[in-house]
């Protein structure tokens, strides 16, 4: 590779600092926003790929055919100030000053009224590209003391200080959770955070590369960290932060946002290769609607594996196997009917035997081999096939119309994009490019992106007045905007629960905000009860609460597998159902706020240095510490709780602990270690004894230093206005001379089915006195004991 290192300024030119950098390459650095700057390298003979799917500023939905690079819409885009120096250029705006040297050429990052820059090129050798390949790369200085998160699906502890991470996507069914990579998202978003505060570096390429977060030691040039791209374009985006999370919010902001998902979806969902894969499987469906009776489980969702599709031992999209299933219809309305939303896999690779191949041969529909002008051949999971292209718009009207009429007439809900990493390893392979071909490597997870977003368009479109819920495995960023993933075919074993939980965190971190884990192991051994109630607990307070195994005896993991452990796995389901009205309420704020539900203690905590290396606890919102047990045997659980002035309580019997101290408490199979911070107002449902849900309260948890406040998001479970027409119910707590005062507000139309909330005081040694609610909405209000 070329080291671009002779700068020279030549001017602005369209609202971008420009600099000639050799090889016939030029460097466009602009300012977008008060806390977001852009890097740009431009080859010679143009961009590599001139457009991108993961960028939608503000809200502004990028098409199928993709947003162009060119494309500033959507950003503030602030005019420059640019000062000439000698050897140096300034470029400025409000917030934000690049400070670029010309020799050897490097740009250095520096927040309004901040000396040091937050971020800096390597001053050795900071840009390269290649004349013999399409590579490029981007080296920067690194600090000692810098932390790093980030990068979506990684597996492995929550800081990535000192590894180094593939930028590609495979199938890795039953990964290691500390140790395998790749796996299944394509997403350079780095989040440093350090000694100069937090900032992000999001490279928009969506080709395969890698990133080093300082695994290389070279002694020419100090520490350093650097991303790598085999194919594609330097365009990387600077988040100036300065702290955690103003980078997840602008980051998720930039990308589109998260999907804001029904509330059937939050609840808990079972599915089972091998209940869709049995030759009765109609009647298995059956039986599991029954032994959700039964056993008093409340199951909101059932995700039918792609057995459905079989002929023989094979599987084919959009066929429906009628010796299983011969009335689809009558299977889904019977699970609508007992609550169970039925919501259905679909992979977007044919088999070479596929009953539809010719039809889509013919169509053109397929990702191409360019020089033979045959569909690109590919490895899949029954053997070798072809995958539809999804930059093509015949091939998204096929396969939308296969939605449409393999799926959604019988009654499915909801759609499960699932083996859509597009491993075509084929190096001619190109894409229809909607009129503008492509090679296939320069934008593999955008395919993902697409067909993700085609599921989306023909929910929205059959029920205008609902929220679609999509699923998909694999992508790049921007792929929340249109709604669920989760860390995909984990292990069933001990450590992945200890290790999927800092995979999901940096997944949190990376703008996925509706993501869970694979409940009680996707692949291996059957669990043990110990195992299968640890897994229920681990995942019981992620947005998504999927059982889904294919395990290594053929059994299916469901709640009452293990007998022994089946009470304490129903008290756990019902405690994730308890806690819905908290859960629902923070993925409304995720969807409205770009802010996570799911994170690391050091988000709400960033003050206590004791907290930020904490990698076996996460926070559910602000108020919610969970801690569930990770190690095979334990029965107790040792927890460092934030300093908090008030300190915390534990969600099971109310004790009172200190902020700031490590506690060793009880952890018996069943009960997951939660604590809920002094002074916080958590909304529940009541839960009857058959799981359903009754009348709402309102927990209130000791006394606040001064204040608190809380808020209660009601709709009617997945309206498609719901930034306009649903209710908000805020509730404000406030100490007093005489004691504490409850007060609370309602904002919007909409009437919930209750009409009275209780308010239940754990802890609470103060005279409560509950003031009024204000409002369009007026409910009752009133003390319980």
């Amino acid at each position: 590779m070329k080291a671009l290192v002779e700068g020279r300024y030549r001017g602005c030119e369209g609202g971008a600092a420009m600099f000639d950098v050799g090889q016939g390459a030029t460097i466009a650095v602009r300012i977008l926003e008060r806390d977001l700057g852009r890097v740009t390298l431009r080859r010679a003979d143009g961009f590599r790929l001139d457009r991108g799917w993961s960028l939608a500023p503000g809200g502004i939905e990028p098409p199928y055919r993709g947003r162009d690079r060119d494309d500033l819409s959507g950003f503030a885009n602030p005019a420059l100030t640019v000062t000439v120096g000698e050897g140096t250029v300034s470029v400025a705006a409000a917030g934000l000053t690049a400070e670029v040297t010309l020799r050897p050429f490097g740009i250095s990052w520096r927040r309004d009224g901040e000396v040091e820059a937050f971020l800096r090129d390597r001053p050795t050798q900071a840009y390269f590209v290649s004349n013999k390949t399409p590579a490029i790369a981007h080296m920067m200085a690194r600090h000692p003391d810098e932390r790093h998160y980030g990068l979506g699906d990684k597996a492995g502890p929550l800081d990535r200080t000192g590894r180094r991470f593939a930028i590609d996507a495979v199938d890795p069914c039953g990964f290691d959770a500390e140790l395998s990579d790749p796996l299944y998202k394509m997403l350079p978003l780095v989040i440093v955070d350090g000694p100069q505060g937090a900032h992000g570096i999001f490279y928009d390429n969506l080709a395969t590369g890698s990133v080093d977060l300082g695994c290389t030691i070279d002694n020419y040039h100090g520490t350093f960290r650097s991303y790598r791209a085999d194919d594609g374009d330097l365009d990387f985006y600077v988040l100036a932060g300065p702290s955690v999370r103003e980078v997840v919010r602008r980051f998720s902001w930039l990308t589109g946002g998260q999907a804001f998902a029904p509330r059937w979806s939050l609840g808990f969902g079972v599915t089972s290769m091998a209940i869709a894969d049995a030759p009765d499987a109609d009647r298995r469906v059956t039986e599991f609607i029954a032994d959700c009776r039964r056993h008093a489980i409340r199951c909101d969702s059932f995700h039918f594996g792609s057995g459905y599709t079989s002929i023989g031992g094979r599987r084919y999209v959009f066929n429906w196997n009628h010796d299983k299933f011969p009335d689809p219809s009558a299977t889904m309305a019977r699970l609508v009917e007992a609550g169970t939303q039925p919501v259905t896999n679909i992979k977007p690779c044919l088999l070479d035997d596929h009953p539809r191949l010719t039809e889509a041969i013919d169509a053109g529909i397929l990702v191409k081999d360019k020089v033979t002008g045959a569909p690109a051949v590919a490895q899949f999971w029954d053997g070798v096939g072809f995958h539809v292209d999804f930059t093509n718009p015949d091939g998204r009207r096929w396969w939308r119309q296969g939605i449409e009429h393999a799926l959604l007439d019988h009654g499915v809900v909801s759609m499960w994009s699932d083996n859509n990493e597009f491993e075509i390893w084929d190096e001619d392979a190109v894409c229809a490019g909607d009129g503008r071909p492509f090679a296939q490597a320069l934008a593999r997870p955008a395919q993902a992106l697409l067909m993700t977003k085609v599921s989306f368009d023909a929910q929205a479109d059959r029920s205008p007045t609902r929220r679609p819920y999509v699923i998909t495995r694999a992508g790049p960023a921007g792929l929340a905007r249109y709604g669920q993933t989760w860390s995909g075919d984990n292990e069933t074993a001990w450590k992945t629960l200890r290790f999927n939980l800092t995979q999901g965190l940096n997944m949190s971190l990376s703008g996925l905000f509706n993501i869970g884990h694979d409940v009680g192991g996707f692949h291996g051994p059957r669990p043990t009860p110990e195992l299968l109630c640890r897994f229920v607990e681990f995942c019981a307070l992620w947005p998504r609460m999927i059982m889904n195994s294919w395990n290594d005896d053929g059994s299916v993991t469901l709640p009452w597998m293990h007998p022994s452990v089946l009470p304490q796995v129903r008290a756990v389901i019902g405690l994730r159902h308890r806690l819905l009205p908290y859960l629902y309420t923070q993925m409304w704020r995720a969807s409205r706020d770009h802010e996570p539900a799911v994170r690391p203690l050091f988000w709400d905590f960033p003050d206590d240095a004791a907290v930020r290396g904490i990698e076996d606890a996460f926070m559910l919102g602000p108020d919610l510490l969970v801690a569930p047990v990770l190690e095979e045997g334990a029965s107790d659980r040792r927890v460092l709780l934030p300093a908090h002035e008030g300190g915390w309580y534990d969600w099971h019997d109310g004790r009172h602990f200190a902020g700031g101290e490590t506690v060793q408490i009880a952890a018996s199979l069943g009960r997951l270690p939660v604590f809920v911070r002094a002074g916080a107002m958590i909304p529940v449902v009541d839960i009857d004894s058959a799981g359903n849900p009754g009348e709402r309260s309102l927990m209130i948890f000791g006394a606040p230093a001064s204040h608190s406040t809380a808020d209660l998001y009601e709709d009617d479970g997945d309206m498609a206005a719901w930034r306009t027409d649903a209710l908000l119910l805020s509730f404000h707590l406030r100490r007093k001379a005489s004691g504490l005062e409850l007060t609370g507000a309602t904002q919007g139309g909409f009437r919930p089915a209750f009409d009275r909330l209780h308010v239940k005081p754990v802890g609470v040694t103060e005279p409560l006195t509950i003031g009024t609610i204000e409002g369009p909405v007026t409910l009752k209000i009133g003390a319980t004991e």
